[in-house]
């Protein structure tokens, strides 16, 4: 990657974070157990807060968080609030992407390990970025001309939804570049995992907090 959020055409790029709030039952359920629901949703916090973090120090020109529930203080000032829409992983998505107009990058917030640097992209004879998840899925994905249609009726949750929506980015023939794979948050073995890999966020403080309480720290076993 290179060259920033402005290109050399003057193009600027809009970031979208999609989240929930951060309800005990409501988010990172998988991390149940050796978790408590309770816990989940601290750690859920925690990863949504370093997410918003970096997307904050990302030369983006505007910040969207695109929220189901209410915001909290963990949002921090720069941020524009708007509603999640109903359905389906894939409409919610897909309405993100129509709220905004010009180049766009959408991420989630499942992995805290991510950098202002990883979030800086450019638009030179690129249509779409796109950033493989672990799991098969995908953390981010960005379009330089938001087209909600290339998202609708992608499987979500799926080993394979990466796979479609590449290939639907490919189909419609964009010009796609890859970022790096990143291993999302969701369950005990990942957060482990993702708490070394950053050990300096808050997500992984909290992994190292709640160590103590939990009957089977994770992190002994992660690969």
């Amino acid at each position: 990657m290179g060259g920033g959020a402005f290109t050399r055409a003057g193009v600027v790029t809009t970031l979208l974070v999609i989240a929930k709030q951060p309800v005990p039952g409501r988010v990172k359920t998988r991390l149940v157990p050796p978790y408590s629901f309770e816990q989940a949703a601290v750690l859920a916090e925690a990863a949504l807060a370093d997410t918003l973090r970096a997307a904050l120090a990302s030369p983006a020109c505007r910040r969207v968080l695109v929220l189901d529930g209410r915001p909290g203080p963990w949002v921090p000032d720069g941020f524009e609030i708007v509603p999640q829409v109903a359905g389906g992983l894939d409409e919610r998505l897909a309405a993100a992407f129509a709220a905004v107009s010009g180049p766009a990058l959408l991420i989630g917030m499942d992995t805290p390990q991510i950098t202002p640097d990883l979030l800086t992209v450019a638009w030179d004879g690129v249509d779409a970025w796109f950033g493989p998840a672990v799991d098969g899925g995908f953390w981010a994905l960005g379009l330089r001309e938001p087209d909600p249609e290339l998202l609708r009726g992608v499987p979500m949750s799926t080993p394979a939804t990466g796979a479609v929506q590449r290939a639907r980015l490919c189909a419609a023939g964009l010009r796609v570049s890859d970022l790096p794979v990143l291993r999302d948050v969701d369950t005990a073995v990942d957060a482990a995992a993702v708490a070394r890999l950053a050990p300096q966020t808050r997500f992984a403080a909290c992994v190292r907090d709640l160590a103590p309480v939990i009957a089977s720290p994770p992190w002994r076993s992660a690969p």
